[in-house]
């Protein structure tokens, strides 16, 4: 458990006089983000309470009970069920707080209090959105009612996932006792919106249907079950995300846990009766903690190849030249682009790998035909 308890005043065991407690609330809505934490607040409520007051500090992860008090941007919050429940004025939900990297949307940070902020990620993230896209609609604000705690101190995501990150990530990649591991797919793109996703879920599909056991996972970007969902109804057989590792979120988290994170969810989708793993790294290529994870030994070491997603021809170029000036292989590039013939010819014209449109990946001998270790 994440140890908090410093909240509690050292001689008397009390709460000090600028931290109020508070019961917790009969009804709120738990998010995707916390959704371990709710069904444990579900189990045993009278275990939980609100802690609220001027020394408060939130950090990356803590679980927030906030009130909506006005609904923009986000107008729905995803349920731990992955629905998009419908946000009214006033309804208590359940966050994470979080960093928020996303270039099409909202820069966003933990505030330094429980002072009014922002729903920053259907997921379930609370932040201070800092920088938006000029198309993005004025952030939801929220008030935080206070941080959930139990006897151990404030609450944290972490405290309740079901995986734990390796102590050191300086191992190999993971080998399954005389078993060879599975062959390891990354799915990265251009940007965000540059159609990772749904490439990746026609990969997924595709090698499902040739008779492969595929297992996937997304090893960065921000909480939410929308890309977990449809790597299931592609035909996965086991989904992670980091989520499952307890963050919230991977923006400006430290090289040693991302690369911890890389392992630890390779390992855990790499049992003895799976074929191929497939994982996606969320934004683009020169995301600050992309571009170092690309260039990372042991990330290289664990990845045997990839796929990349861009929107146009110029942007594939871009992106499938600086990967392999990184040292990593490109399989073939797909996404966005291909839903254009003409930008599809343009790219075939200048890459040096195969181009494939998205969703001829679903296609077993398509999808099979990329495999290093057919």
């Amino acid at each position: 458990m994440t140890d908090r308890s410093a909240s509690l005043h050292p001689l008397t065991d009390q709460l000090p006089p600028v931290v109020t407690r508070v019961d917790m609330p009969s009804r709120v809505q738990a998010s995707y983000t916390t959704r371990f934490v709710g069904a444990a607040v579900d189990e045993n409520p009278a275990a939980f309470h609100l802690l609220f007051g001027d020394s408060v500090v939130p950090r990356s992860g803590d679980v927030v009970i906030a009130r909506v008090t006005e609904i923009l941007n986000h107008k729905r919050v995803e349920t731990p069920a992955s629905r998009k429940a419908i946000l009214f004025q006033g309804a208590l939900i359940m966050l994470a707080y979080g960093n928020r990297y996303a270039a099409d949307q909202f820069l966003a940070h933990v505030p330094d209090s429980l002072q009014p902020c922002h729903l920053v990620a259907a997921g379930g993230i609370a932040g201070t959105v800092t920088l938006a896209h000029e198309d993005m609609e004025d952030p939801t604000i929220i008030e935080p009612i206070g941080l959930l705690a139990n006897q151990h101190g404030v609450v944290n995501i972490a405290d309740f996932a079901p995986h734990r990150i390796p102590a050191h990530a300086d191992a190999v990649p993971p080998v399954l006792g005389n078993q060879r591991r599975p062959e390891v797919i990354a799915v990265l793109g251009t940007a965000m919106n540059s159609g990772k996703s749904t490439t990746m879920a026609c990969l997924i599909n595709g090698l499902t249907a040739s008779g492969r056991r595929v297992t996937a996972g997304k090893i960065t970007g921000t909480g939410a079950g929308n890309d977990p969902m449809i790597y299931h109804d592609a035909g996965a057989a086991r989904v992670l995300d980091f989520t499952d590792f307890g963050y919230p979120t991977t923006f400006k988290l430290n090289m040693a846990d991302i690369k911890a994170l890389t392992l630890g969810l390779v390992e855990e989708l790499s049992d003895a009766q799976t074929d191929v793993v497939v994982v996606e790294i969320a934004d683009g290529i020169y995301q600050e903690e992309t571009a170092q994870l690309l260039r990372d030994e042991v990330f290289q070491d664990t990845i045997d190849q990839v796929v990349f997603s861009a929107t146009d021809a110029l942007g594939a170029r871009a992106g499938v030249q600086e990967l392999q000036a990184a040292g990593l292989h490109v399989a073939v590039a797909s996404g966005v682009m291909t839903a254009s013939p003409l930008a599809t010819i343009e790219a075939r014209q200048v890459l040096d790998v195969p181009v494939i449109p998205t969703f001829d990946l679903t296609h077993p001998e398509e999808a099979a035909a990329l495999l290093v270790r057919s």
